[in-house]
């Protein structure tokens, strides 16, 4: 075990502490122009501003520090991983005035602009140890290689003064090198992750912004959620009247002309009872069709893992099943599991021309994780109105994500984060 892990690990820290360096170096000469570039265009502004050529320059200004921070999010999500939504309002609709307005009010466009002005002598305390970090356990892994190049030596003051002028030397040095990078690659991820969580923290939504686009975003769900059921009301109401309904009114007439044939032709009445029997057992196959649409017995009964199994029994492709949960979610949680499931897996037998399917479902932290798999062809998307879409509404309902990644050409994987209080 050790002998896997342990390079794994030396790997993952020495790529942590490289991308740290990128940030870190990288981050000086763009902080340093954005602060000339915004410095100088606030100070033509103020300098103009009475003959209202500063205004108009200001607000384009404004407009260029959301790009600059926009910039910034991208950057430190492609070097360190930190991927930072864009904190904005939505800008009103209207002409362009009314946008410039919504963008001026914005406290986010301030933010933008006071953390592209500051970051420059944040981010040269940051450059000048990110180097230093940087270059000092390469100079002794490297003397072997550039000591000739110094006249009289590399001159290294450890307490003692040495000079390095043999390669016997330069070669010593190299253990020395391998016992400084440790430090200053712990050093190096320790300073990354410090100014990627500052940025992070000035960049992202406020908190009052997260929560009202949070709101938003459930109020909307919810909306969604409740034209979902009552569209499944609809569908409930529709079948009942269209089907079950039907064959129960067959039935009721079947019996009274029985009963009216009984005594004067019993072989008659005989074969319409027959026929009323058989319209009765139909309706009540329908009926528990229709019922196990609504909530299916065997998940109440018998739990998710029967539920899924007998949904996979059904499925004309062939299913493979594991359900690994300590014990039972709440009863929310496992009719939104079962009817993912569901609805997938009808999609699979629709459209997708797979050859198997892989249905997961496991406890991670406070989550319950469901995860479709199949080796079809791929294309599906959660457009609006589909079916997919409504799994995804059903899901936040209860603050669940649902994600479909399926490229075309396959293979299509549903995934599912339900939140769960065990």
């Amino acid at each position: 075990m050790t002998e896997t892990t342990a390079p794994s690990r030396i790997g993952g820290s020495l790529s942590s502490a490289a991308r740290s360096a990128l940030y870190l170096l990288s981050g000086f000469p763009l902080s340093l122009f954005w602060f000339v570039l915004f410095v100088t265009l606030l100070s033509v502004s103020a300098g103009t501003a009475i003959i209202w050529v500063g205004v108009f320059l200001f607000f384009i200004t404004l407009f260029i520090a959301r790009g600059a921070a926009g910039l910034e999010r991208l950057w430190l999500g492609i070097v360190m991983g930190h991927e930072v939504s864009h904190p904005y309002r939505p800008l009103p609709a209207g002409g362009p005035l009314g946008k410039l307005k919504g963008m001026i009010t914005d406290p986010a466009s301030w933010r933008d602009l006071a953390f592209l002005v500051a970051l420059f002598p944040v981010r040269l305390f940051g450059f000048v140890f990110g180097l230093l970090l940087v270059t000092l356990p390469l100079s002794f892994l490297g003397a072997p290689f550039w000591y000739w190049t110094v006249p009289g030596g590399i001159q290294v003051n450890l307490g003692i003064d040495w000079s390095i002028d043999t390669l016997g030397e330069a070669l010593l040095a190299v253990p020395i090198g391998l016992l400084l990078a440790v430090p200053c690659v712990a050093g190096l991820r320790g300073l990354g992750w410090m100014y990627a969580q500052l940025a992070a923290g000035l960049l992202r939504p406020s908190s009052v912004r997260a929560l009202a686009t949070e709101a938003t975003e459930l109020r909307a769900s919810r909306a969604r959620g409740v034209d979902a059921a009552e569209a499944e009301r609809r569908r409930i109401e529709r079948d009942l009247h269209d089907g079950a309904q039907q064959r129960l009114v067959s039935v009721a007439m079947e019996l009274g002309r029985a009963k009216a044939k009984l005594d004067s032709d019993p072989a008659a009445a005989r074969v319409l009872i027959d026929g009323a029997h058989s319209e009765a057992k139909q309706a009540i196959a329908e009926l528990r069709d229709l019922a196990r649409g609504i909530y299916p017995a065997v998940l109440g009964d018998r739990g998710l893992d029967a539920a899924l199994s007998a949904l996979a029994g059904r499925c004309p492709v062939p299913v493979h099943v594991s359900v690994e949960l300590p014990q039972r979610p709440p009863t929310v949680v496992e009719s939104t599991a079962y009817y993912i499931v569901a609805e997938a897996l009808t999609n699979v037998a629709k459209h997708a021309k797979a050859v198997t399917v892989a249905v997961t479902v496991q406890r991670h932290g406070d989550r319950v994780l469901v995860e479709i798999y199949d080796d079809g062809r791929g294309g599906a998307t959660a457009a609006p109105g589909g079916g997919l879409a409504g799994l995804a509404d059903r899901a936040a309902t209860i603050d669940g994500v649902l994600t479909v990644d399926s490229p075309e050409g396959g293979p299509t994987k549903i995934r599912a984060e339900l939140p769960c209080t065990w």
